[in-house]
C-alpha cells in the first residue's frame, strides 16, 4: 500500500469533464458519502469542476492538468503521467463520461506505479472507428474494475468491444437524500419537463412535436447546449413557442421539479440517468423513453411509464395519460419516491464502491 498513513486507502478521482452534468454530479454524490478511510484527491483539467466536485469531500485535495487536445499535444499528456505518478494513489477512479473521454487519464493511471485502476462508465456509444475501439479495448483490459451505472448498459459495452459477458460490473448511480418537497398544486394548465443538456441524444425535438399534440400543457427544459436554437425553431414551426420555456442553465436545476405534473426525458439513448433518479425521489412521476438501462429504474405502469424513442406520438399519449389521471400520476410519483429511496441512494452506491476497493486494496 502506498498510502503515507496506516489504514487510509489514498484514491484519486480523475475527470476531464470541461462542463458539469449528471457523470460529474455522481461522482460528487460518490466521495461526499465514501467512508473516512479514504484520502480523496480530485484531478482533472477544468478547475471550476474540480472544485466543484471536490466541495463535496471535506478535506479533499485538488490538482488542475492541463487538457490534452490532441494526441500529438506530448507535454500535456506528459503532465497527466507525471502527476499520477507523484501522487502515488492506492486507487485511481476513472469517471468517463462518454466511452472516450478520459483517455489520457486512463494512460496514465495505468502507467502510475502500485495504483489499482478503476473505470465507471456512464454512457455507452458506439464508434465507426475499428481503430478507436481496438484502443479502448487494450485499455480496458488492463483495469482492475470496470464499472457500468446500469446492466444493459454493460452488456452494450461488451458487445461494443468484444468483452467477456459479465466482465463490465454493475453499479447504478445514487442520488442524495433531500426532505421530500410538497406535491405541486394543480392550476389551470398543466406543466410538464425535463431537466438535461440540449443535446440531440436528450431527444427534446421529440417532446417539441409531442407538445404540440398536447394542447393543454406547457413545458419547461432545465438545461443549456447546443441544440438550442434547434429546439426553439422546432417550437415555433410546430407552433408551441408560446408553450415552451427554456430555463437555460441553473445551479438548482432541481428546485424546478416540485413545480411539474410530469418529468419527462425523450432521450435517443442513455446510460443509467441521474436526473430520473432526482425526479422519482421528488415523487414527481416519471416519462422516459426506453433505452439503456432506464428500464432498471422505471418500471413501466410501477415507478414511471415508458416508450420507445423517437415516437412523438406515443409520449403525446403518455403526458395526457398521466395528466388526465391525477390518481395514476399520484401513485406513480410515490411508488417511485419510495423504490429511488430504497435503492438508489448515494450511500448504496458509496457501500458498492467501497467493497470494489476494499477488494483492490484490502
Amino acid at each position: 500500500m502506498t498510502s503515507e498513513q496506516a489504514g487510509t486507502v489514498h484514491l484519486v478521482a480523475y475527470t476531464d469533464a470541461h462542463e458539469y452534468g449528471g457523470a460529474e454530479e455522481s461522482l460528487a454524490n460518490l466521495l461526499e458519502c465514501l467512508g473516512q478511510r479514504y484520502r480523496v484527491t480530485v484531478v482533472g483539467i477544468s478547475e471550476d469542476i474540480v472544485q466543484r466536485i471536490a466541495a463535496r469531500r471535506p478535506r479533499a485535495a485538488t490538482v488542475v492538468l492541463p487538457p490534452v487536445g490532441r494526441k500529438s499535444d506530448i507535454g500535456a499528456g506528459l503532465a497527466h503521467v507525471l502527476a499520477l505518478r507523484r501522487l502515488r494513489s492506492d486507487i485511481c477512479h476513472v469517471n468517463l463520461r462518454t466511452p472516450y473521454s478520459c483517455q489520457f487519464g486512463l494512460l496514465a493511471s495505468l502507467l502510475a506505479r502500485d495504483t489499482r485502476v478503476v473505470a465507471v462508465e456512464h454512457l455507452p456509444m458506439h464508434s465507426e472507428s475499428a481503430l478507436r475501439r481496438r484502443l479502448r479495448r487494450w485499455l480496458v483490459l488492463r483495469l482492475d474494475a470496470h464499472i457500468s451505472v446500469g446492466v444493459r448498459a454493460a452488456r452494450t459495452i461488451e458487445a461494443e468491444l468484444g468483452l467477456a459477458t459479465g466482465s463490465v460490473e454493475t453499479i447504478h448511480n445514487g442520488v442524495r437524500q433531500h426532505p421530500a418537497s410538497s406535491p405541486r398544486e394543480r392550476g389551470v394548465g398543466h406543466v410538464v419537463g425535463s431537466i438535461g443538456r440540449l443535446s440531440w441524444q436528450k431527444g427534446y425535438d421529440v417532446l417539441v412535436d409531442a407538445l404540440a399534440r398536447v394542447p393543454e400543457a406547457e413545458a419547461i427544459i432545465v438545461g443549456e447546449g447546443p441544440q438550442r436554437e434547434n429546439i426553439e425553431r422546432c417550437a415555433r414551426d410546430a407552433g408551441v413557442d408560446g408553450r415552451l420555456t427554456l430555463i437555460g442553465w441553473s445551479d438548482d436545476a432541481r428546485s424546478y421539479l416540485r413545480g411539474l405534473d410530469a418529468f419527462v426525458l425523450p432521450s435517443r439513448f442513455e446510460g443509467f440517468p441521474l436526473v430520473i433518479l432526482e425526479a422519482m425521489l421528488a415523487g414527481v412521476p416519471v416519462i422516459a423513453t426506453d433505452v439503456g438501462s432506464v428500464s432498471e429504474s422505471v418500471t413501466d405502469g410501477d415507478t414511471g411509464i415508458l416508450v420507445a424513442p423517437e415516437n412523438p406520438g406515443a409520449l403525446a399519449d403518455a403526458i395526457r395519460r398521466v395528466l388526465a389521471d391525477p390518481e395514476l400520476a399520484r401513485k406513480i410519483g410515490e411508488r417511485g419516491r419510495q423504490v429511488a429511496q430504497q435503492r438508489f441512494t448515494s450511500r448504496q452506491m458509496a457501500e458498492s464502491f467501497e467493497r470494489v476497493y476494499e477488494r483492490l486494496v484490502p
